[in-house]
């Protein structure tokens, strides 16, 4: 007897999510597919009904985060986007340039956790990555008026110092210094942010 809709979409889910925690830990290439499946407490031969390869599944992996771990964290930090404001902003950017979200490996968004595996991927998780990325810019956009020419330079100018501040960060052995390059990175937002 074949397996329901719901159920197919339930371990499509436990897939993705095992992959995306995996992969926050170890990176692309140090995540096989039996480990992804023994994590989701699957076996391997159910994988390919869900996806055609490792890259797909690190693609979707990427996707998952913004309505997943990402929406939770949004929610944790108070970022309303029913209710743009500068406020918004700041509470977002605190929150991602924290020390929580830094120590979080396994939580972390993939753009501070995976952009060197993601610049060696192929086009669909690039295009994840982007897609990422682009939700962020949006969400500076939107709490700064919409679109013109400043808020979009604004916009990319905080989501740059956001996630290279924790990509930095996240590299350090040394905590302070890591500690020193987020509050940095904050300050230099929020300054931009005040302009």
């Amino acid at each position: 007897m074949p397996y329901s809709l719901a159920h197919k979409e339930e371990t499509n889910k436990k897939i993705v999510e095992s992959a995306r925690i995996l992969f926050n830990r170890h990176g692309f290439v140090n995540v096989t597919i039996d480990m992804v499946m023994e994590n989701a407490g699957l076996t391997r031969g159910g994988f390919y009904n869900h996806f055609k390869n490792k890259e797909a599944l690190y693609s979707a992996a990427v996707s998952s985060f913004l309505m997943g771990r990402g929406a939770e964290w949004r929610e944790e930090a108070g970022v309303n986007v029913e209710k743009p404001s500068i406020e918004t902003i700041r509470h977002m950017m605190k929150s991602y340039l924290s020390s929580e979200h830094l120590g979080d490996l396994d939580g972390q968004c993939p753009m501070i956790a995976l952009p060197s595996d993601v610049a060696r991927a192929g086009p669909e998780v690039q295009t994840s990555y982007q897609d990422l990325l682009e939700a962020m810019i949006w969400l500076f956009e939107h709490n700064l008026g919409g679109k013109s020419a400043p808020s979009r330079k604004k916009s990319l100018s905080l989501a740059a110092l956001c996630i290279g501040g924790m990509v930095v960060a996240r590299t350090l052995p040394n905590s302070d210094l890591a500690e020193e390059i987020r509050e940095a990175a904050f300050n230099a937002a929020d300054e931009i942010l005040a302009s």
